[in-house]
């Protein structure tokens, strides 16, 4: 058996607003609003990313995060800040440079330069 990802859906109390957010950072398009309960957003390559309105997400560090790759670091995490993004920390491995942020909700995500 093999499993493809098909969709990451993330927890908030304002769907419709973090999808927004979220296709505008990411270059993907608003699929589904459904009356803002879950929004569905297309990416332009790769699984889609999901928006579910909860009345009370989960506290704490999330247990899964998406991670994504920029050709120029230091320009996207700026852009990224720029539009609201929270500095949570950067980190190093040798020949390996990432940076991990929060997006308005306080989901952690991380961004690393292209390798």
């Amino acid at each position: 058996m093999t499993l493809t990802p098909a969709m990451i859906t993330v927890d908030t109390t304002d769907a419709l607003a973090l999808g927004r957010w979220w296709a505008a950072r990411t270059g993907g398009r608003v699929l589904e609003e459904n009356e803002g309960w879950f929004v569905v957003v297309a990416l332009p390559s790769g699984p889609r990313l999901g928006f579910q309105r909860v009345d009370e997400p989960t506290p704490g560090k999330n247990r899964m995060h998406v991670d994504f790759v920029a050709e120029d670091l230091d320009a996207a995490v700026a852009e990224l800040r720029a539009a609201g993004a929270g500095h949570v920390g950067d980190r190093e491995l040798p020949g390996f440079r990432w940076v991990t942020l929060s997006d308005p909700d306080g989901n952690e995500f991380c961004v690393s330069g292209a390798h």
